[in-house]
């Protein structure tokens, strides 16, 4: 098992990255950090006021700030991505920089648009269906840029995914 690699996971909103982590966190007997969880915590307020106040494009400098501040403070060797944090180049250098793996979990647009629609999570960027899915369809382009590539089947669940990422990626 190497214990010296750093995941960072990314993948459009609603794929289960926070779950995979938490899996991949419990099998590896590690840390792990919720990119959006730590934002929320040091700006005193959730995301969906930060893009309905500032807007996505303050947002993205927003979150560029914390994850600077994330990779400083914390060794954690899991970090879970928001959906948009990947699609800024300098959080992608950023994470390379500081020898993370990047690994893509990609899932089927119904995937992840249900699991959107079950949560009780406000996402202002996926308020329309229309307009989710062409922000989906945009950012696969992005996704795929990421070292590692894991697909969601419909009969995986977080576990499994996790399980597999860990034989993988850490043996």
């Amino acid at each position: 098992m190497n214990k010296n690699i750093r995941v960072a996971l990314t993948g459009f909103m609603g794929v289960g990255k926070s779950s995979v982590a938490r899996h991949l966190s419990n099998l590896l007997n590690c840390k792990r950090l919720d990119l959006d969880h730590f934002i929320e915590d040091h700006e005193g307020r959730k995301i969906a006021e930060i893009i309905d106040a500032e807007g996505e494009a303050a947002y993205r400098k927003i979150e560029t700030k914390w994850l600077k501040e994330a990779l400083n403070r914390s060794d954690a060797r899991i970090f879970s991505l928001g959906g948009g944090a990947w699609t800024t180049p300098e959080n992608r250098e950023l994470l390379k920089l500081n020898r993370f793996t990047s690994v893509w979990l990609e899932a089927s647009f119904d995937h992840c648009w249900r699991n959107i629609s079950l949560s009780r999570k406000d996402r202002p960027l996926a308020r329309d269906k229309q307009k989710t899915l062409k922000l989906f369809e945009d950012r696969q382009k992005l996704y795929c840029l990421a070292e590692w590539h894991f697909v969601i089947r419909p009969d995986f669940t977080s576990y499994d995914v996790a399980r597999n990422m860990r034989e993988e990626i850490f043996s």
